[in-house]
């Protein structure tokens, strides 16, 4: 399975198919591609209604003919514009394409529906995707019940957790390997990840990655 991180929130996944997730990349100082340059994917997924997590997943939707995961009010809202689109709320689980995705909580505000993190069932990988969000104890059920082999988690501060409560959160999670993210985009949301590596410390394997770089595991 091939991780690439898109900078910022978004990630793209490549298995058995292939996902996007939150991808922000018109107006993002770093991205790593530009919309037309996404040139497939399967599934995208929408963890929360702000620009810069919905992003491009629209357009992108509309130019590769993937199928968008959301909450309800995003999906309607993609439905309404003709794109195929499959709306959730937090605690359901959908199957798109083989593939399943658990919408889980997330601590944070959003335009429309609310917040959340997804955990993504895949090739018998599991990956937790935290989304916008404070530390929450929720991460432990998180941690407990799902098993996440791999977790996405925001570092950058201010609008999301920053470091030392990100770090927390990997203790609740129990995850194994952790891909930080949310970070460096603008001077408001700067953060070391090295300084996250040292904090994590043996608790998982610390993944930094720059955008448009990519992790095999």
């Amino acid at each position: 399975m091939e991780i690439t991180w898109l900078g910022h929130a978004g990630i793209k996944i490549k298995g058995s198919k292939t996902i996007i997730i939150d991808p922000f990349l018109t107006g993002n100082p770093v991205a790593a591609a530009k919309p037309e340059e996404i040139g497939q994917a399967d599934i995208i997924i929408v963890t929360h209604d702000h620009g810069d997590h919905r992003g491009d997943a629209f357009e992108i939707a509309r130019q590769t003919g993937a199928t968008l995961v959301a909450i309800h009010e995003i999906a309607v809202e993609a439905q309404a514009q003709g794109i195929q689109a499959e709306g959730m709320n937090i605690g359901g689980t959908v199957e798109v394409k083989g593939v399943k995705i658990h919408m889980v909580p997330a601590l944070h505000s959003a335009e429309k529906g609310s917040a959340t993190g997804v955990v993504i069932e895949m090739d018998g990988r599991r990956l937790y995707h935290a989304g916008d969000t404070g530390l929450t104890y929720d991460m432990k059920i998180i941690g407990e019940f799902f098993e996440p082999d791999l977790s996405f988690l925001p570092i950058g501060d201010r609008y999301t957790m920053g470091i030392p409560s990100a770090a927390k959160a990997v203790e609740f999670l129990r995850t194994k390997r952790v891909i930080p993210i949310h970070y460096d985009t603008f001077p408001l949301v700067s953060a070391d990840p090295e300084e996250f590596r040292r904090r994590v410390g043996n608790l998982a394997e610390v993944v930094i990655l720059r955008p448009g770089e990519s992790y095999n595991f």
